[in-house]
């Protein structure tokens, strides 16, 4: 029988760029727009103008097409429950955040995501997957947690979504792992910190620089990283927020162009289906999935 520390080291990630063998998804079994945060509120307040619209069957599609490149690239994906109430909770990054210890499970702010943890403890507990902790001493999401690099953390809030209090707590939480750890508000125009940071390969992030702090970048620069900078009209729709496959394979988003072109002339084989449906209504495909197991580094 597996002993609680045999499973913290089967389940469990040190880095966001290692080859991806275990992703959690949802299912957008019930999804809809609402309003909920910047994103998907500029998409509302803009349709009479922009023209575009809801299609539930396209967003199935989307989804559909997303998950076979995971499947195709040899993750092995799994999946919260869905739930009419919960209609978000097939954003998977946001209601827990996957350490080397285990699960961190996240206390969101909007009213339509409070109770999304509900259905993230489900899981860990049914697949016997350790959590590690609960954000508890303010609202915390997991799109705010980064891990740059085993031993280094970035964390972010906006006040809107993840709380100054609920983000310093979930640092003490890693300072006391013995990790390097920092953390910085962002613009809540970008939601979450994965809006403006994403590790791509070793000492290399996928960064909107014009949007950072000049002190956070200055702190990365000192850390040795390296950016492959994303345009802030391409960043605010969600260019940022892609997901590493490991071994110079990338799942972005067709909407990220000028991003996946710069991608492609570093040599990394790029994945780019139409996510629209998902940026217009308030999030992309990092935000879409959890990382539960990757390749160490």
């Amino acid at each position: 029988m597996n002993t609680h520390n045999d499973r913290a080291s089967y389940w469990g990630i040190d880095n966001d760029y290692g080859v991806l063998n275990d992703v959690l998804l949802g299912k957008p079994d019930y999804f809809k727009w609402v309003e909920a945060g910047p994103l998907i509120g500029r998409t509302l307040k803009n349709m009479h103008k922009t023209g575009v619209k809801f299609d539930f069957d396209l967003a199935q599609r989307q989804h559909k097409a997303m998950v076979e490149i995971y499947e195709n690239a040899g993750v092995k994906c799994h999946y919260l429950d869905s739930d009419p109430i919960l209609h978000r909770n097939f954003f998977a990054r946001d209601s827990s955040a996957m350490t080397p210890w285990g699960a961190l499970i996240c206390h969101m702010q909007l009213k339509c995501r409070r109770a999304d943890y509900h259905t993230a403890i489900k899981f860990y507990q049914d697949n016997d997957i350790p959590i590690w902790q609960y954000a508890t001493a303010g609202h915390f999401e997991g799109g705010d947690f980064v891990i740059l690099e085993p031993g280094t953390v970035l964390i972010g809030y906006c006040g809107e979504r993840s709380e100054q209090e609920g983000s310093e707590q979930v640092a003490e939480f890693v300072r006391k792992e013995g990790w390097d750890v920092e953390v910085a508000p962002i613009p809540a125009l970008f939601v979450h910190m994965d809006g403006l940071v994403v590790p791509l390969d070793k000492k290399l992030l996928v960064t909107c620089l014009d949007a950072l702090e000049g002190w956070v970048v200055d702190w990365l620069k000192k850390k040795g990283f390296s950016f492959v900078d994303v345009e802030f009209n391409e960043a605010k729709d969600l260019g940022v927020n892609l997901v590493s496959l490991g071994n110079k394979r990338v799942l972005s988003m067709s909407g990220s162009s000028k991003l996946n072109e710069k991608l492609r002339v570093l040599g990394y084989e790029v994945h780019a289906p139409d996510m629209s449906m998902f940026t217009l209504g308030g999030g992309g495909v990092h935000c879409l999935c959890q990382a539960l197991r990757r390749a160490p580094v």
